[in-house]
């Protein structure tokens, strides 16, 4: 039988390769981007992002199990779903528009999203919301990054 962590899993990585709908040449505007100073960050951006999609998926996994199937929780995973999509749509769009403005809006609307769905799923389950914190942490300094990095590239807004 297939479990439900199996599926949440699956789409999560399925999704996430949503990332890699970019041009290579796209990349080389976004190198030449100045970064804030305090950004030593930067090489460890993807092992967090990794992070935060594992603990979402696990999220996704304990509200799917308190209710499975019911109207809510397929709505409640919609959410994760339309939470991830976004996320996922911050690089490609970016540096597609060659726009920090366009991810500074993604970064915003991921970030009230992941609050959302963290306020939604708290009275079902502590630990499913507690598993959304590092969204909720990490989609607000992402999304201050990119505008601080609109601040140093005024051309690239």
């Amino acid at each position: 039988m297939i479990e439900s962590w199996m599926i949440i899993g699956g789409v999560t990585f399925a999704v996430a390769f949503g990332t890699l709908f970019f041009k290579l040449r796209d990349i080389n505007w976004a190198v030449k981007l100045q970064r804030p100073d305090w950004m030593f960050f930067e090489p460890a951006i993807p092992l967090i992002w990794t992070v935060i999609f594992a603990s979402g998926a696990g999220s996704a996994t304990v509200v799917w199990e308190q209710e499975p199937g019911t109207l809510k929780t397929w709505l409640l995973m919609a959410l994760y779903l339309l939470l991830e999509i976004v996320t996922v749509a911050y690089i490609p769009a970016t540096l597609r528009a060659k726009s920090l403005k366009v991810g500074t809006i993604l970064g915003g609307v991921g970030e009230i999203l992941g609050v959302v769905l963290l306020l939604a799923v708290l009275p079902i389950s502590q630990t499913a919301a507690l598993l959304l914190l590092p969204y909720a942490i990490w989609g607000a300094i992402g999304t201050y990054t990119t505008w601080e990095m609109i601040q140093l590239n005024p051309e690239a807004a």
